[in-house]
């Protein structure tokens, strides 16, 4: 098997999942039970929790705990917009978000609130201008990815929080599920980010959500005890141990990695590139992490499949996306409906070979033969 698909599911890293079992087996407790082994629970709790924030660069009253990145999605989207009892307002967003952010931005459309969608450059990236041209003194939320889970695209950030700080009632909500480990990140002007351990060597099932100090929100959640007020439920100490463990081996090497995905990225782009009915949709502003492509005349599930076949992990759209409709991502930025039920995305990670990509590049072969030659 050759596994092309690391932007949905990345492996666990061993040294992660030892630590998760020796925490899981040493701290039995629950953090908020009194009694000795809650006690040492909760020490735990704080100790990682300490370290996550020092690595991320907040306060440790800033970190919460999800059950993955979705969950923080809907948690941060959500309770901002509904913060106080507000049932209306302007949201602005763009159509490369994850489903867990289209999919609460509509919930809340359905309950009162407008949501308008920014235009995407050629590039991928949004359209800057355009966003400070639509924001209103009724907009209360923006919600972008730092990297586009399909073509990969990095988002400027940094601009848009700066243009924000001008609407002080006005939150920025950024998911950074595929940007942590791959890119720098800078949480100024930021209001929520949400983090997927499972994205960069951590466990499924975990998720954290940074939340300015002094932000309120509306909780998705209410009843049991917790670590904090904004998410119910028993802590799961052993989960975010591993969380801290994960973040800590790929903020640290990072640039190594990111190096090692470049010269992989650049060999795959070469070998594709010989094929004429072969489009790129990504750009030279995504990261090399992922490389998103359409076949002419080919739909995207189909080459997939006969990938598949061969033993070939890629993905059509993100993994948590619905089959059968276009890729809005590559929609919004080719504006080609054909290209866009075309396309599909190959994952890179450090832990990708050289043989994998020369595999994979002669089973393309095989594949673009079969099936784009008969589709003049």
């Amino acid at each position: 098997m050759i596994y092309l698909d690391y932007a949905a599911n990345h492996p666990v890293d061993p040294v992660v999942l030892t630590h998760f079992c020796e925490v899981e087996q040493r701290c039995c407790g629950n953090p908020n039970a009194s009694h000795p082994a809650g006690q040492a629970a909760k020490q735990q709790m704080a100790r990682t929790t300490e370290a996550i924030a020092a690595l991320l660069g907040v306060r440790p009253t800033e970190v919460l705990y999800t059950s993955g990145a979705t969950e923080s999605n809907n948690l941060a989207l959500k309770g901002i917009a509904l913060a106080g009892g507000r049932r209306s307002g302007h949201i602005l967003t763009t159509p490369l978000e994850h489903s867990s952010v289209s999919g609460s931005l509509e919930a809340l459309r359905q309950q009162g609130f407008t949501v308008d969608r920014l235009d995407i450059l050629p590039d991928g990236t949004l359209d800057i201008a355009q966003l400070r041209a639509r924001l209103r003194e009724d907009t209360v939320l923006v919600a972008i990815s730092a990297v586009s889970s399909e073509l990969g695209t990095i988002q400027p950030v940094e601009q848009v929080a700066d243009m924000l700080r001008a609407f002080p009632h006005c939150r920025l909500h950024v998911d950074a599920a595929q940007a942590v480990g791959r890119i720098p990140l800078s949480f100024a002007g930021v209001d929520t980010v949400s983090i997927a351990p499972h994205k960069f060597g951590g466990l499924n099932g975990s998720g954290l959500l940074i939340k300015r100090e002094g932000l309120a929100l509306e909780p998705l959640l209410h009843g049991g005890e917790s670590a904090s007020a904004y998410r119910s439920g028993t802590p799961a100490v052993a989960l975010a141990a591993a969380a801290e463990v994960a973040l800590r081996l790929a903020l640290e090497n990072r640039e190594v990695r990111f190096a090692r995905v470049r010269a992989l990225h650049d060999r795959l782009l070469e070998g594709l590139r010989r094929y004429p009915k072969v489009r790129i949709n990504s750009s030279d502003c995504a990261v090399p992490h992922i490389l998103n492509l359409s076949i002419a005349g080919v739909k995207g599930t189909r080459f997939q499949q006969a990938l598949a076949g061969q033993g070939v992990c890629v993905s059509v759209k993100s993994a948590c996306a619905s089959d059968g409709q276009p890729s809005e991502a590559v929609l919004a930025i080719s504006c080609d409906r054909r290209n866009a039920l075309s396309s599909w995305r190959i994952s890179l990670s450090h832990l990708t070979t050289e043989q994998e990509i020369e595999a994979f590049l002669q089973i393309f072969d095989v594949c673009y033969h079969t099936l784009a030659e008969k589709n003049p």
